[in-house]
């Protein structure tokens, strides 16, 4: 299954300068539950925003369009296109019962448009300053049906309210 999964504010801002605009351990928790054990990928500017940092317990995949780019971990696949990126998930999927979690940036969500299964989404509310907002072009939410939601209050360690919604692929 090939799932995306990003936080976003009431007005679709999901980045400032290649990290998240907000503090919420607890929607945090959420991303680390639901990706944990799973194949995670990223775009380079997000793999580079994270200092390079890999998430332990999942498979980290870095797409890059730069055939030159290198990480200072071995513990990264690195792909030049989502085509290479689906054939060798689709080459593992058998053997793994990994599901693919597209995490980010912007330009992530464009590439696998037409791929999502499922959506993770979550809306802080709130607006915030940043420089990377969601694709809106990326993802027709009328072709999914909202299956959950759930609201997280703020409190003494989220700042910010948020809502979790999850999302099933019509087709």
């Amino acid at each position: 299954m090939i799932v995306g999964i990003w936080a976003e504010d009431e007005q679709g801002l999901i980045g400032v300068k290649g990290t998240l605009p907000w503090s919420l351990p607890a929607e945090l928790q959420h991303f680390k539950k639901t990706t944990m054990g799973q194949a995670i990928l990223m775009g380079r500017k997000t793999f580079d925003g994270m200092h390079q940092r890999v998430l332990p317990g999942r498979t980290t995949i870095v797409l890059t369009r730069d055939p030159a780019y290198q990480t200072a971990t071995s513990d990264v696949r690195l792909f030049n296109s989502p085509d290479d990126v689906l054939a060798w998930y689709q080459s593992q999927a058998a053997d793994q019962a990994k599901d693919l979690y597209i995490i980010g940036g912007a330009e992530m969500f464009k590439a696998f448009q037409g791929h999502f299964d499922r959506l993770y989404r979550t809306i802080v509310a709130g607006k915030f300053e940043g420089d990377t907002y969601f694709p809106q072009d990326a993802l027709r939410l009328e072709q999914f049906e909202e299956v959950a939601s759930r609201v997280h209050p703020a409190d003494e360690q989220n700042a910010y309210a948020f809502t979790i919604k999850t999302y099933e692929s019509k087709k």
